[in-house]
């Protein structure tokens, strides 16, 4: 049994974790850098432990110093939470080796699905659809044009290596694909120490799918509901709900059904993400998946019932599926909006000092912060700070509550999304229609 778990995280997704592991009885250990001592989590924790300095590579990225406060603190368990070294099957195999288990599937599950290439080739062996596409070794002009005029413009230039969208770029026409594959290879090189390229046809209008699924070791796999997370800036999500808007019961259940497929393909267990893009006519196709917890993970909590954190635990512990726990009490639809601190006009980031942080307690409105008054938002990480969930009976009383709720907060001492997120939810295409990854873009 896991009785003490490092939390490999920090902000907002380790006080999540913190606080179920409070719940189960599980005793955790924080870890911090020099720029976050007085952050929440770390006060959360039954111990904390410095990391290191202020930089990503000096303290959250740093295995060893992480591995050397595991081995000190005598723990059972290591939780990645998502982002960091959430997805390095390396990491994941070192935890392995020194006898504590990673919270998360298997290494060779995060390795085969962390490759876009590989990913892609995985799922189209299992029948799983995809997006037709080349990956490029050689970006030499003629190479590029070529691969660009058989697959037919648009295109999407994607590093092979990455995910969350990092350096991915749109091409229209043919004089534009050089400098976009010099820049996607530069970007790849410099975030994943690779050069290597993807090319793939452009989805007209498409929406982003995802679902949530769940195996254990005892070989059933199961999807947990879908998710729509297709209002992004950046290719990084703002907004996501659950079940998606107008998305007919034949595509949700197909969706589903793919993403059981995929799940399969890799014998995986634990809690993953099987991501999807999906056309007006409703046609799926894979995008990618995360070997992870999501950020996005509170509104399937919310809609099914159950605490994915909890499940992730339980199903490292080996328990079969059959045996987690659900909610009679859940909701019918659920709507997160994730909090930035940035410039909600540029979307710059915007680090500085909360002198006040107030949000209404309200019925139906969950909060998962990582920050309060006090806190130093440094430019070091993500600038995600928090997320706001509403819950309840319908999607209109969802988006009520969460424009209340919004509306009713006080932040001071830095800028953030919160304008921009209300005038989202007050767009009549938002409310009426359902939207597509342009929606940021095309406002």
């Amino acid at each position: 049994m896991i009785k003490k778990i490092l939390v490999a995280n920090r902000g907002e997704i380790a006080c999540r974790i913190i606080r179920t592991c409070k719940e189960l009885g599980i005793k955790t250990v924080a870890i911090f850098s020099e720029a976050d001592q007085d952050h929440i989590h770390v006060g959360m924790a039954d111990e904390s432990y410095l990391v290191g300095g202020a930089r990503v590579n000096e303290s959250y990225l740093n295995q060893q110093n992480i591995l050397a406060i595991a081995e000190k603190a005598e723990v059972d368990a290591i939780h990645p939470g998502y982002g960091f070294l959430s997805e390095n099957a390396g990491f994941a195999r070192k935890v392995s080796d020194l006898g504590m288990t990673f919270i998360g599937p298997s290494p060779e599950a995060i390795e085969q699905m962390g490759d876009k290439v590989q990913s892609i080739e995985m799922m189209k062996k299992a029948g799983v659809p995809v997006i037709p596409g080349i990956t490029l070794t050689n970006i030499e002009e003629e190479t590029v044009i070529k691969a660009s005029r058989k697959i037919g413009f648009p295109i999407m230039v994607k590093a092979a290596a990455g995910g969350g969208g990092i350096g991915m770029q749109k091409v229209e026409h043919e004089d534009e694909v050089m400098k976009a594959v010099q820049s996607v290879v530069k970007k790849s090189e410099t975030f994943f120490g690779s050069s290597q390229i993807f090319l793939e046809k452009y989805v007209e209008q498409p929406r982003h799918i995802e679902a949530q699924i769940a195996g254990d070791h005892q070989g059933e796999l199961i999807a947990l509901g879908s998710r729509d997370c297709s209002i992004q800036r950046r290719h990084q999500k703002i907004i996501e709900e659950a079940p998606p808007n107008q998305f007919s019961d034949r595509g949700n259940q197909s969706l589903l059904e793919e993403a059981i497929k995929a799940g399969k393909a890799l014998n995986y267990t634990n809690v993953g993400t099987v991501e999807f893009l999906v056309d007006e006519q409703e046609n799926i196709y894979f995008l990618e998946m995360n070997t992870r917890l999501q950020v996005e993970h509170p509104v399937t909590e919310e809609t099914e019932g159950i605490d994915l954190v909890e499940w992730q635990i339980r199903l490292a512990e080996k328990e079969p599926i059959a045996e987690q726990k659900r909610s009679e009490g859940k909701s019918s639809h659920a709507i997160e909006v994730r909090i930035y601190a940035e410039d909600p006009k540029t979307f710059f980031p915007s680090p500085g000092t909360i002198s006040e942080w107030s949000f209404p307690e309200m019925e139906g409105i969950r909060y998962d912060f990582g920050v309060r008054t006090g806190t130093i938002v440094t430019p070091y990480y993500d600038p995600m700070i928090g997320k706001v969930i509403a819950y309840g009976e319908s999607r209109d009383r969802c988006i009520t509550l969460m424009k209340e709720c919004l509306s009713k907060a006080t932040v001071v001492g830095i800028k953030t999304n919160i304008p921009m997120l209300v005038s989202t939810l007050e767009d009549d295409r938002f409310k009426n229609g359902k939207v597509t990854t342009h929606f940021v873009q095309q406002r």
